[in-house]
């Protein structure tokens, strides 16, 4: 092929390309895959040919006719609208970098190296922070960041822009081992590639590339990151070792640092030629002063606690930052939603008021009209009919209002008289029971009726007996004469006694078999704590052939828990469910607390003592 069909085609592919990308309707996803398409076409036509320049002069086509600043704008864009376009941005990022090397700009040269390349480059570092925050995004980062390192190893004087930028910043305090270790062995690449790289660079630059790896010998524990480091320092000083060695000795206790934390980690040659250097240029007097174990502990701490203080600013900043963001953007929304409602709201009164007036306008139209079709004998009376129908509708809404406003009236008295009585009546039965609570404080207690009663005597005994029998003679029954009543009460009392003697009867054989109970019971227990045979004595036998002995002691605490339970108030022994509680066995505490004294146990049956006993 021809070199002038072989320009008019790279062209025409440039062209159309430009003309693409100038569509309108081109959402981002399909601007992204026409930039990669587009540009690997073009440059793999350029790579085929024999002659070296074709590829500069596609290069440089792409960015005299501004494909490359659409490339830029794609790279800069809000990470928000490039999620899940990683891997395409990353595409786009390498092949943005190589058509930056290699470019012959012309008479735009100064443009393009002091506007062009420092925007790509901010573009390059600001997707590598975005896809350093992803887990999944492993693979484009080291792809970004490779682009990166080849565009800095072909303009070593972005140099300073990168160690100055706040997205690289972001990526160097990120805690990762890989992306730490990324970005040491970037510098050493770049460092590698070219032997002028460090002469073109100023001392502030070196010092801040020097900062870097100092500062992580200094946080880093990971032997790869360290290693990497010390190369790096390595490196630096062999190319310009009269610069980075005075450079070196601004970093008191790094030989410290080095021979203590980092021996033993695989490279123990690389730690010692770098101590080597350290000492090679100081003196034995003020500097081995300087150089106290105070000072390089008090540098390790500075540089930590530096590091930790500005990774912390950092994300704070970042939060800070969106938080503002956030909240303007909220503020400025609201406001916005405010004036359109306000602009609808007023849009909506001017309306109504424009079809009030017409409406009025086309009533008053049509009235003209009718009155022009009466004839003149009749318009007068039609006004007055028009005038008296008016009277009455206003008559009418102004009566509603007034009686509206009547019974609103009425309503709200009514109901704030019934709250005021309802109030009212709840004071005066809090009153009440407040008299009521203090009259019954300041009253003496009332005593139960059968405490301090001291029982009648014999003169007030013969006293009512008197009154009785006056108030019989003074009323004699009409129904039952005297001598009845006495027969009566003879009967009444013969009935008394044989019922007494039957209860004695009855209550004997009770004893008799609550006797037999407790004999039972006794030997139960002796047989139930009888030892065994191996071990019985004579005097354990002889308590088992006679009884006498547990049963006259079990007869004895009955026969005191009867006593201890004749001391009962009259009250107790109510009914036989009150007696029975009163001589059971299970309240022996609660008698022991009521009477005062000691409570021995005993049952019902067991404290009647027995014939045998």
């Amino acid at each position: 092929m021809e070199p002038v069909e072989v320009e008019e085609e790279e062209e025409a592919v440039v062209l159309e390309l430009k003309r693409q990308l100038e569509d309108e309707d081109l959402n981002l996803e399909q601007k992204v895959s026409l930039l990669n398409n587009g540009l690997n076409k073009a440059l793999n036509m350029a790579a085929v040919q024999t002659d070296s320049s074709v590829l500069a002069r596609v290069k440089s086509r792409f960015y005299l006719s501004g494909v490359l600043s659409h490339c830029v704008l794609v790279l800069s864009l809000d990470p928000r609208r490039l999620r899940g376009h990683w891997s395409a941005a990353a595409t786009l990022a390498q092949l943005a970098s190589s058509c930056c090397v290699g470019v012959e700009p012309g008479k735009h040269s100064q443009a393009f190296h002091r506007l062009f390349l420092p925007s790509v480059m901010d573009g390059l570092l600001s997707l590598a922070s975005q896809l350093m925050r992803r887990a999944e995004c492993v693979s484009p980062f080291r792809k970004v960041m490779a682009s990166a390192g080849w565009l800095l190893r072909a303009h070593p004087q972005l140099t300073t822009q990168v160690l100055s930028s706040v997205h690289y910043e972001q990526i160097q305090m990120c805690d990762d081992v890989a992306v730490s270790l990324l970005c040491v062995q970037l510098w050493i690449q770049t460092c590698a590639a070219s032997r002028d790289f460090l002469s073109g660079l100023s001392d502030d630059s070196v010092l801040l590339l020097l900062n870097e790896a100092v500062g992580q010998l200094a946080v880093s524990s990971d032997p790869a990151v360290g290693g990497a480091s010390v190369r790096l320092i390595l490196v630096m000083a062999n190319q310009q070792e009269l610069r980075v060695q005075p450079l070196l000795l601004s970093f008191r206790g790094l030989d410290s640092l080095l021979d203590k934390d980092w021996r033993g980690r695989g490279f123990d040659q690389d730690v010692d030629q770098l101590i080597a250097l350290i000492h090679s240029d100081r003196g034995t007097g003020t500097h081995s002063q300087a150089c106290s174990e105070h000072v390089r502990a008090a540098c390790v701490i500075q540089a930590a606690w530096r590091s930790y203080q500005t990774r912390r600013r950092v994300k704070g900043l970042s939060r800070a930052v969106s938080t503002l963001q956030r909240r303007y953007r909220a503020r400025r929304r609201q406001q916005q939603q405010q004036r359109e409602a306000q602009q609808w709201e007023e849009e909506l009164k001017y309306q109504v008021c424009v079809r009030r007036q017409q409406a009025r306008r086309e009533f008053h139209q049509k009235q003209r009209k009718l009155l022009q079709l009466l004839p003149l004998d009749q318009v007068q009376s039609y006004l007055q009919e028009c005038e008296r129908r008016a009277a009455v509708v206003i008559q009418s809404f102004w009566r509603g209002f007034r009686e509206r406003r009547r019974y609103s009236n009425t309503h709200r008295h009514t109901l704030k008289h019934a709250r005021t009585q309802q109030q009212a009546a709840k004071t005066l039965r809090a009153v009440r029971r407040f008299l009521q609570r203090r009259r019954a404080a300041k009253a003496p207690p009332i005593a139960h009726f059968w405490i301090g009663q001291s029982g009648l005597t014999d003169s007030r005994r013969v006293e009512l007996k008197r009154q009785v029998e006056d108030y019989i003679s003074l009323h004699p029954s009409s129904r039952v004469s005297r001598q009845e009543c006495e027969r009566l009460h003879e009967e009444v009392q013969l009935l008394l006694l044989s019922e007494l003697q039957r209860g004695d009867q009855r209550r004997r054989e009770e004893q008799r078999v609550e006797a037999l109970l407790a004999h039972t019971h006794t030997q139960l227990e002796l047989l139930r704590d009888a030892p065994p045979l191996s071990v019985v004595t004579e005097t354990d036998a002889e308590s088992f052939l006679t009884p006498s002995g547990p049963i006259a002691a079990r007869a004895r605490d009955a026969h005191n828990a009867v006593l201890q339970a004749g001391r009962l108030p009259w009250w107790r022994t109510l009914g036989e469910t009150a007696a029975v509680d009163a001589l059971s066995p299970s309240h022996p505490q609660e008698l022991e607390a009521e009477l005062g004294g000691l409570f021995v146990g005993g049952s019902a049956g067991a404290g009647k003592p027995t014939e045998d006993s």
